[in-house]
């Protein structure tokens, strides 16, 4: 199962607030190279922002993420695409930790659509990259990056 945790010292709003803004992902997000633009009802189920994902070296894809479910301060959950690789559904669930300073991410991320089959095999790959992404997160907002990226 491609679920993985990450514990980040600082509140919930604080990690919610970095995850339903587009702008920091390519900073921690492994592959997301950059954001090229975001509707104007981000975070609104439904809405998308557009990105590129880089491939090897300067290949980039274009594509976008849309959101499929939001709850405020709890669960974010997005169908993610690098098309013509396929897309999958990445669900960020959080909870105060045992400081309640502190949050626990959980990222579940699962192949959907013609590439759900191959769930058994992404699966070791997907926690891999996830667990490097959620680490380049906590880092990314322990060192307070973020506030030079969120909306005034």
């Amino acid at each position: 199962m491609a679920t993985v945790h990450h514990t980040i010292a600082l509140p919930v709003s604080a990690v919610y607030g970095a995850l339903t803004t587009p702008e920091t992902y390519p900073h921690w997000l492994v592959g997301c190279r950059d954001i090229r633009s975001v509707d104007a009802a981000w975070p609104a189920p439904g809405s998308k922002f557009h990105h590129r994902v880089g491939l090897v070296g300067p290949i980039t894809l274009a594509d976008n993420t849309k959101v499929l479910e939001r709850v405020d301060d709890e669960v974010l959950s997005l169908e993610v695409r690098a098309r013509p690789f396929g897309r999958g559904r990445a669900t960020f669930t959080l909870a105060a930790g045992t400081d309640p300073s502190s949050t626990v991410v959980e990222l579940d991320e699962v192949p959907i659509g013609l590439l759900a089959p191959t769930k058994p095999l992404a699966d070791p790959l997907i926690s891999r990259r996830n667990e490097r992404s959620l680490s380049n997160l906590a880092a990314y907002l322990e060192r307070g990056e973020s506030q030079a990226d969120t909306p005034g």
